[in-house]
């Protein structure tokens, strides 16, 4: 089978979407696929007549189309004139737009199908648009070497740095425990938000923990295994999430994790028995108590290593998506 896969210029920094994309077509690779990814510039989600006139050519021609949400539901005279022509046009909503929301619902209306990393996601989507066929695609997650951890305690924070993350609110629940021992590394990129990532620097200054938490920058390869390998905990606060493949990443590690209650990321934590928080104060106390509390370490730790042992691989990810792809929706 050949699939055209559009994916975003306009997202520089390694976010979830652009590593989900990446695993995705690697993976319907090994399974036997035929996969052109084709890098689409503009300035998505909307773009400029210019930015749709490229996408309306990245759309033809191809029978089998996969094209990431934030290029295409936008887009929708671009998604239904490529159907109209015989392309079969599939959707990758990586999370709902949050503006455009009529543009999004015709995109959807016109594309054979729908596929969301989650279930989270694929519930947004129908609550929003009523869309009724929605394929979820959880994220697979890759073996990974077990933590070591650390002494003192060492948290990790592996996000680009960016509002909804809300780093912010981590530096500041730290600072309510810095009477006891640990440190903790903020990782991810200052590309994506140089005003926001100058905020969390300066929030570290405030609170004098700068010989405590390690702003590192985008991390990969031996350097972030470095880290994952020092981790005894891992924080999300994404204040939305459609998944966080990052957690399952953790919990590969044998890490457990802390993450923001609401979103998509509670799925991804399923039932590791790490806690899920609602705010800076609430992940402050939670902190605390886990810092203090040798047992609940060990129960956490524990559960997290039990989860490395059942997370589904990518395999499963893009078997999902090519059975799909051969057996759409009426």
């Amino acid at each position: 089978m050949r699939i055209r896969f559009l994916v975003p210029g306009n997202v520089r920094h390694g976010s979830g979407g652009n590593k989900y994309n990446a695993m995705l077509a690697q993976h319907l690779t090994a399974l036997g696929a035929d996969v052109q990814t084709v890098v689409v510039d503009g300035d998505w989600p909307v773009g400029s007549r210019a930015d749709r006139i490229r996408l309306g050519e990245a759309l033809d021609g191809g029978t089998t189309v996969i094209a990431d949400g934030l290029v295409a539901s936008g887009a929708p005279d671009e998604i239904a004139g490529a159907a109209g022509k015989g392309t079969q046009v599939w959707i990758l909503s990586h999370m709902a737009l949050a503006d455009h929301t009529d543009l999004e619902a015709k995109s959807l209306a016109a594309a054979r199908g729908v596929i969301c990393p989650s279930a989270h996601s694929a519930a947004e989507l129908r609550a929003r648009h009523g869309t009724p066929d929605i394929v979820v695609a959880t994220p697979g997650a890759a073996s990974a070497e077990i933590s070591q951890g650390s002494e003192p305690k060492h948290l990790v924070a592996v996000a680009a740095l960016l509002p909804n993350k809300s780093q912010t609110d981590i530096v500041h629940a730290l600072s309510a425990v810095q009477d006891l021992p640990w440190t903790a590394a903020l990782i991810g990129s200052p590309d994506a938000d140089p005003t926001y990532a100058a905020e969390v620097r300066a929030a570290v200054e405030r609170y004098g923990l700068e010989n405590r938490i390690t702003v590192t920058g985008e991390l990969t390869g031996n350097a972030l295994e470095e880290q994952w390998n020092a981790a005894d905990l891992s924080v999300l606060m994404s204040q939305s999430e459609s998944f966080g493949m990052v957690v399952t990443e953790s919990l590969a590690h044998g890490v457990p994790v802390i993450v923001r209650k609401g979103t998509g990321a509670v799925e991804a934590l399923g039932e590791s028995g790490a806690g899920a928080v609602t705010d800076a104060e609430t992940l402050a106390d939670t902190l605390r108590t886990w810092l203090t509390d040798p047992s609940l370490q060990e129960r956490w730790r524990s559960n997290a290593l039990q989860a490395s042992k059942h997370l589904p691989g990518w395999d499963i990810t893009a078997d999902t998506v090519l059975k799909a792809l051969l057996n759409p929706p009426n």
